[in-house]
């Protein structure tokens, strides 16, 4: 092996590492859930969080929310594939359109899977249709955005730019996740488990891309 093959070779250990990660953390999760374990820690942080809100952060997170609607991702998907079928071939296009897509399809069957009852919401919102675990939001936004950071930090030539696109996608992410605890529309565990989904099916759709 030649001295440049060596760390190409341990960035791909690393990717594959991740997906198997996601898998484990989500099959703890999955389980801890099925057999009421969480609940306990899942009400003492909704509890912490609900207490310490603010007017100006709800409206923050009822806005941050959003971000992570069906309809706010799909027009935000159809921007993104027509930019991506100018710069790129077909090839990148069908697959960041696969990995979203189909992060929304396992998002569902999940929900099927373990048919967990939503959190009451708080500020008096209306709660969303369907099964709370895993967090759709922290699902899909985790594909998304990570997708986006993927296709997008290789085409950087300067280093630090590479890593602002990671950053801002983990940072968007994140709110994106917190703002459904915030609000009372999942338990942690719901998002939780959505980021370990998400990656396992981000990076397992990268890697077979690649």
């Amino acid at each position: 092996m030649t001295p440049a093959e060596k760390p190409r070779q341990s960035r791909t250990l690393i990717l594959g590492l991740l997906p198997a990660s996601g898998v484990l953390l989500f099959m703890w999760l999955g389980e801890a859930v099925l057999h009421g374990r969480t609940h306990a820690i899942d009400d003492r942080i909704r509890m912490v969080v609900h207490a310490n809100s603010d007017p100006t952060l709800t409206a923050v997170m009822r806005a941050v929310s959003l971000i992570g609607e069906p309809w706010f991702l799909i027009a935000l998907g159809a921007a993104t594939v027509v930019f991506l079928a100018r710069i790129e071939g077909r090839r990148t296009v069908l697959l960041f359109a696969i990995t979203v897509a189909g992060a929304e399809v396992l998002d569902q069957l999940l929900k099927l899977a373990f048919h967990r009852a939503r959190p009451p919401a708080f500020f008096g919102l209306t709660e969303p249709m369907g099964y709370s675990f895993p967090s759709g939001h922290a699902l899909v936004s985790c594909a998304f955005f990570g997708a986006l950071a993927v296709f997008a930090a290789p085409r950087t030539v300067r280093r630090p730019r590479p890593w602002l696109y990671y950053m801002a996608a983990a940072l968007a992410i994140a709110a994106i996740g917190f703002s459904r605890v915030y609000l009372g529309m999942h338990y942690p565990s719901d998002v939780l488990g959505g980021y370990a989904a998400g990656v396992a099916w981000l990076f397992s759709a990268y890697l077979a891309g690649r």
